[in-house]
């Protein structure tokens, strides 16, 4: 006899607009560390909890594939992206090197307009953060860095950030896990726009290492401290 799974805590979502619900829903648990890195999403499990049948659970499960938050076994369903310590490091190291460069293109090319722009997205982050919505807050952080990337005016190293934007949501998803007060992510970017503003390219650089820098070291201890998989990696 089959055993039932047991229940993670998802949201219950209504009837309209079902998969994106739904996906959001999953979103949410994994943000929240309810479904962690290496989990398996039973379609069968998640559609008795959320009272919906399996189909619109499938198509979530894929559009969650799509933006790198699942990947899938053939033969075994859905699994939570997990990294290795090695990939944080990796990722990190690029993410510097890349946003370093498109903070400060970014300033050379800064209008009122421009930074009026970052600022309202800075602000849509702020509510995010205050109405406790981690699914959109790691959205909308994902986007206020790639807001900057989009105003350096380089096509190729926006490109490059956009390759990476799977990955980034998932740590920006386990930053979240660190703070007890979500809005304290938010502020963190507020002296990564001042420096931004500000036009001077040393500061600029010095801001975007310590943001990502200290995101970095915090991702990295968390992902080193998760217990191994059996099937290799971490969970």
């Amino acid at each position: 006899m089959r055993h039932a799974s047991k229940p993670v805590g998802l949201t219950a979502v209504a009837a309209q607009d079902l998969v994106s619900q739904i996906a959001r829903s999953l979103t949410e648990a994994i943000v929240s560390g309810q479904l962690p890195p290496g989990s398996k999403v039973a379609e069968a499990a998640v559609a008795r909890e959320l009272g919906v049948s399996r189909a619109p659970v499938r198509e979530a499960g894929r559009l969650l594939e799509s933006q790198g938050l699942l990947v899938t076994h053939p033969g075994r369903g859905f699994f939570v992206r997990a990294h290795s310590p090695e990939d944080i490091d990796d990722l990190y190291d690029l993410r510097i090197c890349i946003e370093k460069h498109a903070a400060v293109l970014a300033a050379r090319r800064l209008t009122p307009e421009g930074a009026q722009a970052l600022r309202r997205q800075l602000a849509v982050l702020d509510a995010a953060a205050q109405g406790h919505d981690p699914a959109a807050q790691v959205e909308e952080d994902y986007r206020l860095h790639r807001l900057i990337c989009e105003m350096s005016g380089n096509r190729r190293l926006l490109r490059l950030f956009d390759d990476l934007s799977s990955e980034l949501r998932i740590v920006i998803g386990l930053i979240g896990r660190l703070y007890d007060d979500p809005q304290r992510i938010a502020d963190t970017h507020k002296p990564l726009l001042d420096a931004i503003e500000s036009g001077d390219d040393a500061r600029i650089a010095a801001a975007v290492e310590f943001h990502l820098g200290d995101a970095w070291r915090g991702v990295a201890g968390l992902v080193r401290a998760m217990p191994a998989d059996p099937r290799g990696g971490h969970r």
